[in-house]
């Protein structure tokens, strides 16, 4: 199975994407990893974004369609893949329909609201990068990582005016690929309030493992 995870930050997407993957033996794939694994085996592409990124440029739609492409022809997806963070734009999706035909996209649905407090509250660890939550999900030892010992601290892009800008940024340039999907009839939208195990109940249900 085929799926696109689509939603605002902090939606939960990567952490159901990371259980989801498990589950149904697939790979999660965000544009963030194929950029680094394109770089840190030195492919063609991979050269092309080391050089954009370290210009401190953004990398073209269509260098990332082509990395998706190259992505997608490994032998782990033959079952299935999830992705993550991709498409951002029309044009991206445009051009991700030239590259599968069969696939479902999954919309997180959550209020503003609980996006902000849901991210303003994450912390996360600077040694292990292990993710909490102060309210949902906080530490056995304010401040401490159970896992490592590592000091939590609150990401620059967590903060109120950062996740602020994050929404706006994501309402003009990927909430517009709700609607392209649901047009094409390939969209199901999924509570994305909930917390990740009764979310991985719901998405089960609705998408069973075949």
């Amino acid at each position: 199975m085929n799926f696109i995870f689509l939603g605002p930050p902090g939606a939960g997407k990567g952490s159901l994407a990371v259980k989801v993957a498990e589950d149904y033996k697939i790979p999660h794939i965000s544009t963030g990893d194929i950029f680094r694994a394109a770089i840190k085996n030195q492919t063609e592409l991979g050269k092309k974004v080391k050089g954009i990124i370290d210009a401190g440029g953004l990398v073209s739609d269509d260098i990332t369609c082509a990395l998706v492409k190259e992505r997608l022809e490994q032998d782990d997806v033959k079952n299935g893949f999830i992705l993550d963070g991709f498409p951002r734009t029309i044009p991206q999706a445009e051009a991700f329909t030239g590259i599968c035909k069969d696939v479902t996209v999954v919309n997180f649905v959550i209020k503003d609201e609980i996006v902000i407090k849901r991210l303003s509250t994450r912390r996360v660890c600077r040694k292990c990068g292990e993710n909490y939550n102060v309210l949902t999900m906080p530490p056995k030892k304010e401040g401490i990582c159970d896992k490592c010992g590592g000091e939590l601290y609150q990401r620059d892009d967590d903060k109120q005016e950062a996740i602020l800008h994050r929404m706006d940024v994501y309402r003009e340039q990927t909430e517009p690929l709700i609607d392209f999907y649901r047009k094409r009839g390939e969209l199901s939208d999924i509570d994305g309030a909930t917390q990740t195990d009764e979310l991985l109940r719901d998405f089960k249900k609705k998408f069973p493992n075949k």
